[in-house]
């Protein structure tokens, strides 16, 4: 049972592809702006498919194309993609559960699901 708390996220993934733009700097000082999509969201940033490798601790703006609502992000994980792409973890600077506009399940909602019946 403690394992399993200690293994549980903050909030729930969900695996969808959202429009985003991630704007920045590169380690060179040059501005960078790439259109791109979620792989995963979750009330306190997202997993996004980039073209470029950023640095783990790098500051971006994260812009919702839908809602054209932005927000402050720090690159958390770089890893390697598909087709030569990054997969580059953002994590939002300023909780903001309500970024997406999306209703996440609940934190226990699989625990309740994977959870056996008790018996009497």
């Amino acid at each position: 049972m403690t394992s399993t708390i200690s293994n549980r996220r903050r909030s729930q993934r969900l695996f969808i592809q959202i429009a985003v733009q991630v704007q920045g700097r590169l380690a060179n000082k040059s501005e960078f702006s790439e259109n791109a999509h979620t792989v995963v969201v979750n009330a306190h940033g997202a997993l996004v498919e980039l073209g470029i490798p950023l640095d783990q601790g790098q500051r971006v703006i994260l812009h919702n194309i839908r809602t054209s609502e932005k927000i402050a992000s720090e690159v958390k994980l770089v890893t390697p993609g598909e087709s030569g792409k990054f997969n580059v973890a953002l994590e939002f600077v300023d909780p903001n559960p309500g970024f997406w506009h999306i209703s996440f399940p609940p934190e226990d909602w699989s625990a309740q699901r994977l959870s056996p019946a008790k018996k009497a």
